[in-house]
């Protein structure tokens, strides 16, 4: 049987959530949409002529995860860095106009993170990106350090967003579960392969099967968790959660339990951000007093909301109570 939440608890959580202050670390970056139309190939070059007609912006990576908590209604500061240039001012202002805060950006002597995707009849037919990935420089760790302990006092919970660009590297991720730690606060952590096995001390740790597969060198076999143990004691967290596509999730406690979460999408249109939906919700959740698997259950009703919808997407409380009733019914029926 599938685990479930009451309604009333649900409630609950996403009132309590309105009253939290989540702490997004990691990458942020700038998403850019060009959207045209394809009537002819190029006289150049064997390729498509794009005859753009909309140019959108939104927010990407760690970002995004912002935007979800503060369509939640919540609180949030986001420590990343930007480039002095024009994607980082563009950055800057999207956050000031979703009411999120801006105060713990960090510019940095490097491009901001931008990816431009150029699409024709709904179809992707390119991504430009624009980035330096390297690990940022020791004096840009510490002002980044310095960042994070100005935004934490302030927090309810915290959160590592990881694309592999060079923020999340291991003195700033061990720093800032330490500073987290003394304050008592959930973590939860989207990983990447870089530093996989440097966030010993969080609560939820959230890879991809693909991720985790790729980080142990090994398969996972869920359904005869006996290797899970030693998987635990190599991550030194709480719990895992496996994110499994179509499948849904899986939620690993260090004990050995498995909990087998379903995705309740009904319709699957793009599965751009919704690993940033569940995120935002998951560390959102926890703050307001949620257990691991209530946040898992939380953020899965989210997730099946944001992949209903084009490109990285937000998803309000009033969408995932819908979801919620909408899945209610369809079971009793």
């Amino acid at each position: 049987m599938s685990p479930t939440i009451a309604r009333a608890r649900l409630e609950s959580l996403l009132s309590a959530a309105q009253r939290q202050h989540v702490v997004i670390i990691g990458d942020a970056m700038l998403d850019v949409y060009l959207r045209g139309d394809v009537d002819r190939i190029s006289p150049e070059a064997p390729v498509p002529v794009v005859r753009v007609r909309d140019r959108k912006l939104a927010l990407g990576g760690a970002a995004n995860v912002a935007q979800n908590v503060a369509a939640l209604g919540a609180g949030c500061d986001l420590v990343a860095v930007i480039g002095n240039d024009g994607p980082g001012a563009l950055l800057r202002e999207r956050l000031q106009a979703g009411a999120m805060q801006d105060r713990s950006l960090v510019t940095v002597d490097r491009p901001t993170t931008t990816k431009t995707r150029v699409m024709a009849r709904s179809q992707q037919l390119v991504r430009f990106d624009e980035e330096d990935d390297a690990d940022l420089s020791a004096d840009d760790v510490r002002r980044v350090l310095d960042a994070i302990e100005r935004a934490l006092p302030h927090a309810t919970a915290l959160v590592f967003e990881d694309y592999n660009k060079g923020v999340l590297v291991p003195a700033v991720i061990e720093g800032a579960i330490a500073m987290a730690r003394t304050r008592g606060l959930p973590i939860v952590v989207d990983p990447k392969f870089r530093n996989f096995f440097t966030y010993r001390g969080a609560t939820v740790f959230k890879p991809n099967r693909r991720e985790l597969e790729g980080a142990l060198g090994a398969a996972v076999d869920l359904e005869h968790p006996g290797a899970l143990p030693a998987t635990f004691a190599r991550l030194g967290v709480e719990h895992l959660l496996l994110t499994l596509g179509e499948r849904g999730m899986a939620l690993i406690s260090a004990d050995g339990v498995v909990h087998r979460v379903p995705t309740t999408a009904r319709e699957v249109y793009d599965v751009v951000g919704a690993g940033d939906t569940v995120t935002a919700y998951l560390a959102t959740m926890l703050a307001a007093g949620a257990t691991a698997l209530e946040a898992a259950i939380v953020a899965n009703y989210a997730a099946g909301v944001e992949v209903g919808k084009l490109g990285a997407a937000t998803v309000s409380p009033d969408e995932v109570l819908q979801a919620f009733d909408q899945h209610q019914a369809m079971d009793a029926a």
